[in-house]
């Protein structure tokens, strides 16, 4: 069975917050995520296989730039492609919205998200001094313009 990557939908958010759960230190709720669906400045992709979310992305677009939230893919499954199948897909939707700029934010650390951002064309263009909490860490701002 193949990864599928689709539009969020309701009966995802109970599998994406505990992804997010599973993977950040401070995730989002619930609640976060179908506030989300609300917004019709927001588009949320997940990836699927069977009936198994495995990675979720998402972003707020406001006057023609998207702030890129929420990359997180199951521990389980990272390094199968999944992060660069949902954020492909989400750049090519964005574009289809008429989207030009795209940015986010990554911790200092996260060596392998960054090269992941790098190979999509995102650029490092500065530091958020101590953004993240626990751990307390640096974030990458990154844009793809």
């Amino acid at each position: 069975m193949q990864v599928q990557i689709r539009k969020m939908a309701e009966r995802d958010v109970l599998q994406v917050a505990a992804l997010e759960a599973s993977n950040f230190s401070i995730p989002w709720s619930e609640k976060d995520f179908f506030n989300q669906l609300q917004n019709k400045n927001a588009l949320y992709l997940v990836a699927e296989k069977g009936e198994t979310i495995l990675g979720v992305c998402g972003f707020m677009e406001s006057f023609g730039e998207a702030d890129i939230y929420n990359v997180s893919v199951d521990k389980s499954n990272r390094n199968e492609g999944i992060a660069t199948m949902l954020l492909t897909t989400l750049l090519e939707e964005g574009y289809k919205r008429g989207i030009t700029a795209f940015t986010l934010e990554v911790r200092a650390g996260n060596a392998g998200a960054i090269h992941l951002y790098e190979k999509l064309g995102f650029v490092q263009e500065g530091i958020r001094p101590g953004f993240y909490e626990r751990p307390k860490e640096d974030a990458v701002i990154m844009w793809k313009r």
